[in-house]
């Protein structure tokens, strides 16, 4: 245990202070020798037959050192300021006050927690290794603060060296002047006192020792240090080579769940792809495709992020030909800012073996007109069977086909056209496996395509009838 700590201590009288610990005197002892004080606690610490005075290396032996209880009592009404608190008071009841309100407190330097003040001046004086303390040598020129923990450090710097010699030097000198006074005695008749030289020169030698056995100390640390790290270095090394083998196959298993995750991936696009298919397929050579976010892709198209949007594939029969259409908002080719450009694309099926190749039946696109007018843009184009967008796909895809200029682009964007509402626009491609007659496609595409399939066909062919009818009759 050491003195007792306070914020206004420093301006304390000087004989209040333990020359040991620097903090306010704890049951103080005195040194009858000098009349110097200490703690009795700093005191018993040393645990030596005899005691050497902090302040001026006077030497008692520890059992002629007695309590000084009258200043003991002196000091019971000394003026206190809490170093935790702004709590002010006397001495005799700043322990009562630092137990009920800081029984637990915590080191600014090294954040370590007590639960008890006297513990906590204890580490503070003389064990935290992150506390700023003074060196030995401040007097002789060694002024820089240093951290506790890094004395071993300091006191190899050359600050430290040269302060040595500001100490070594005059005793030296001292030493020759005091063998030169043996060798040639005095003859004046007045001698020179030499009391306070041997005191000074006593004190620089005991500061001396004390910063050399410090030194051997520190020595003797960093040699049981080094010797177990020594011992610990071959196991280090050991379990950093067994961690390394670990974290490499940890590596390689993980690049291997990355290799997997990346085909897993892949293949649930691929999957995810075919089942959007799947919702809009149709097994009739007719497909409507919805555009939605009609302004978004035209944007994209116009800056040339996404020139062509392709719709979901579509087939002839459940075993026919696999197709689908793709459409160049802002045009393609010589017709690209000025058209539309839609194409027909014929792709790769699972039963492209059994069909009759190169395909050769007209493809018909209808732009659905959204309002009650329903003025459909309707046109069409007959295959070039000499084409290698028509002959049998080798890959996904063959090239695509079709209308270049299918529908002008300052009608599209106008705003309000027939043709795009709420964002989103229609178009239906045809198949003609007929050589249905170019008047009746109006009538075929006005038919409600919520109808069932075979419906429509009914309907085709009762026109188709109709107009067959009324021909011999036109001519009458």
């Amino acid at each position: 245990m050491v003195g007792i700590d306070a914020r206004n201590k420093h301006l304390l009288d000087l004989k209040y202070i333990c020359s040991a610990c620097l903090l306010i005197l704890r049951d103080p002892v005195q040194f009858s020798t000098c009349g110097h004080r200490q703690c009795q606690t700093c005191l018993n610490a040393e645990q030596e037959v005899t005691i050497k005075c902090r302040q001026c290396q006077s030497e008692i032996l520890q059992v002629e050192i007695r309590l000084d209880r009258g200043i003991k009592n002196d000091m019971k009404l000394l003026p206190i300021d809490c170093c935790f608190c702004y709590w002010t008071g006397v001495l005799n009841d700043y322990q009562e006050h630092l137990d009920q309100f800081h029984s637990n407190c915590k080191c600014d330097y090294c954040d370590k927690q007590f639960n008890s003040v006297n513990t906590f001046n204890e580490h503070k004086v003389s064990e935290c290794p992150q506390r700023i303390v003074d060196c030995i040598l401040k007097k002789f020129g060694c002024n820089e603060p240093i951290v506790r923990g890094k004395l071993t450090d300091h006191y190899l710097t050359e600050q430290h060296q040269y302060a040595i010699i500001k100490v070594v030097r005059p005793i030296l000198s001292k030493l020759q002047d005091r063998q030169m006074d043996v060798d040639h005695p005095p003859t004046t008749t007045a001698e020179v006192p030499t009391t306070a030289q041997s005191e000074e020169l006593y004190e620089m030698l005991n500061i001396l020792a004390g910063s050399i056995e410090t030194l051997n100390n520190d020595g003797q640390c960093l040699s049981n240090e080094s010797l177990q790290m020594q011992i610990k270095i071959p196991t280090l090394i050991e379990e950093v080579s067994k961690i390394k083998l670990s974290v490499e196959e940890s590596n390689t298993f993980l690049e291997g769940v990355k290799y997997n995750g990346d085909i897993l991936n892949q293949e649930l696009t691929s999957l995810q792809e075919k089942l959007n298919d799947l919702q809009h397929v149709s097994y009739d050579g007719t497909f409507v495709w919805k555009i939605t976010n009609f302004k978004e892709k035209m944007i994209d198209a116009q800056s040339e992020r996404q020139t062509s949007i392709y719709s979901p594939p579509f087939y002839s029969s459940p075993n026919g030909y696999r197709m689908r259409a793709r459409l160049y908002l802002n045009g393609d080719g010589n017709a690209r800012r000025t058209h539309m450009s839609l194409f027909f694309v014929l792709m790769r099926g699972l039963n492209d073996s059994t069909l009759k190749f190169p395909f050769n039946y007209k493809v018909i696109f209808c732009l659905y007109d959204q309002t009650p007018e329903k003025r459909h843009i309707i046109d069409s184009f007959r295959p070039d069977i000499k084409s290698n967008s028509f002959q049998r796909p080798r890959s996904d895809m063959n090239i695509a086909s079709g209308i270049p200029k299918f529908f002008p682009l300052l009608m599209i964007q106008q705003e309000g056209n027939p043709y795009v509402r709420d964002d989103t626009m229609f178009i239906k491609i045809m198949v003609d496996f007929q050589e249905i007659h170019k008047t009746l496609l109006p009538y075929i595409l006005s038919i409600n395509p919520g109808l069932p399939a075979h419906v429509q066909q009914a309907m085709i062919k009762q026109e188709a009838e109709r107009r067959i009818q009324l021909r011999p009759d036109e001519q009458e």
